[in-house]
C-alpha cells in the first residue's frame, strides 16, 4: 500500500492553485499564505498541522521556482525553497519591494529510487550500488544511456524508464548542479513531475524506472521503493540520517529552507507570520516532526539561533 500522503499528495497538487486550508476554519485577513517546493512541503504541512487553530494557513506546491515568483511578487508570505533563492529572484523582489529572511529548517538527502523488481535489486533484497559516473551517464543531456545494459552488461536490455521532477523544482536545480556538474543540465526525454507523489506512483508502477526525489518521499513509501546506496568513489553510501550528518551522502545532501517575508503592511499578518515561523522553528527543535516526515533535524543550536535572532538576510 501506498502512504497516506501520496494518495493525498496528488489530490493536493490538482488543487494547488488555489491552496489547502490547515486547518478548515473560516478565513481571516491573517491568512498565511505559502507556495514552493515539494520537497519542505511535508515539513511545513505537518507545522500547519501542529500549529491547529492559532492560525489559518494555506500551502500551495508549485515548484521552488514557481513559489519564488509568487512570493516575489507579493502573493505569498513565506516560500517553501529546495535551494538558495538565486540572484534573479532577489532582484525581482526587491524591485517589488519585498524584504524577506531565509531560515534553514532540515537536512535532506537527495534519494535515487527504483522499484522493487528492478534490476538492481537483488535476491537477497538488497540494491546493487550506482556510482555518481553512473548517474551522470543516465541524466547528462548528451549522449546519456538508454537501456540498462549501457550502464552494465550483465544487466537487461530493457530501457531506463525515467521520473524526475521538472525544472521549476529546487531539487531538480540541485540534482543536475550535483551530478551533471552544471544547473539545469539534464535529459529532458523523462517523466517530469513538480509532484513528487507522481513520481513515487512512476517509479513503483514500471519495473525498469528509476527517479529521484527528496527522502521523505521515500520514507513515506518505503514499502514500494527502495533507495539506491550511491557510491562517490568512497564506496556505497544510503541515504540516511547518520550519513547525512557525518558528510559521507555526498554529494546529494543539502539543506532545506524556508524564506519569510519580514515588511508585510498588513502588522496582524506580520504578527501571525512571526508567530507561526517561531513556532515552526521551537518545533523543528524540540519535537520529532521533522525526522517523523522523513528528515534531518538541525543541531539544536542552530533553531535556537533563528528563534533568538531571526533568519539569515540574503
Amino acid at each position: 500500500m501506498f502512504s497516506r500522503r501520496s494518495f493525498l499528495g496528488t489530490a493536493f497538487a490538482v488543487a494547488a492553485t488555489v491552496g489547502i486550508a490547515v486547518p478548515a476554519i473560516s478565513q481571516s485577513s491573517s491568512e498565511i499564505k505559502i507556495d514552493g517546493s515539494s520537497t519542505v512541503f511535508p515539513i511545513t504541512e505537518a507545522m500547519a498541522e501542529a500549529y491547529g487553530n492559532r492560525g489559518f494557513v494555506t500551502i500551495g506546491v508549485s515548484g521552488t521556482g514557481g513559489g519564488f515568483r509568487k512570493f516575489c511578487a507579493g502573493e505569498t508570505v513565506i516560500s517553501n525553497a529546495s535551494r538558495l533563492i538565486k540572484d534573479s529572484e532577489i532582484e525581482e523582489c526587491n524591485t517589488n519591494g519585498i524584504e524577506f529572511e531565509k531560515y534553514d529548517v532540515a537536512f535532506d538527502a537527495i534519494t535515487v529510487v527504483v522499484p522493487n523488481n528492478s534490476p538492481l535489486v537483488n535476491a537477497d533484497g538488497s540494491v546493487t550500488p550506482l556510482t555518481v559516473e553512473q548517474l551522470n551517464a543516465i541524466w547528462r543531456p548528451e549522449n546519456p544511456a538508454q537501456t540498462w545494459s549501457d550502464l552494465n552488461p550483465t544487466w537487461p536490455e530493457e530501457e531506463i524508464s525515467l521520473y524526475g521532477p521538472g525544472t521549476d523544482s529546487g531539487t531538480f536545480d540541485y540534482f543536475t548542479d550535483a551530478i551533471n556538474g552544471e544547473e539545469g543540465a539534464s535529459r529532458n526525454d523523462y517523466v517530469a513531475s513538480e509532484d513528487d507523489n507522481v513520481l513515487v506512483l512512476g517509479v513503483a508502477g514500471d519495473q525498469y524506472a528509476l527517479g529521484y526525489f527528496g527522502l521523505a518521499y521515500y520514507a513515506e513509501n518505503a514499502d514500494d521503493l527502495k533507495a539506491v546506496p550511491i557510491d562517490n568513489g568512497e564506496g556505497p553510501v544510503e541515504p540516511e540520517a547518520n550519513n547525512v550528518n557525518n558528510g559521507t551522502y555526498a554529494p546529494l545532501s543539502r539543506p532545506i529552507f524556508i524564506y519569510v517575508r519580514t515588511n508585510i503592511t498588513d502588522s496582524g499578518l506580520q504578527s501571525a507570520v512571526d508567530s507561526f515561523v517561531e513556532f515552526y522553528l521551537t518545533q523543528a527543535r524540540d519535537s520529532s516532526l521533522i525526522p517523523t516526515v522523513g528528515y534531518v533535524q538541525l543541531p539544536d543550536q542552530r533553531y535556537t539561533t533563528y528563534i533568538n535572532e531571526g533568519g539569515d538576510d540574503m
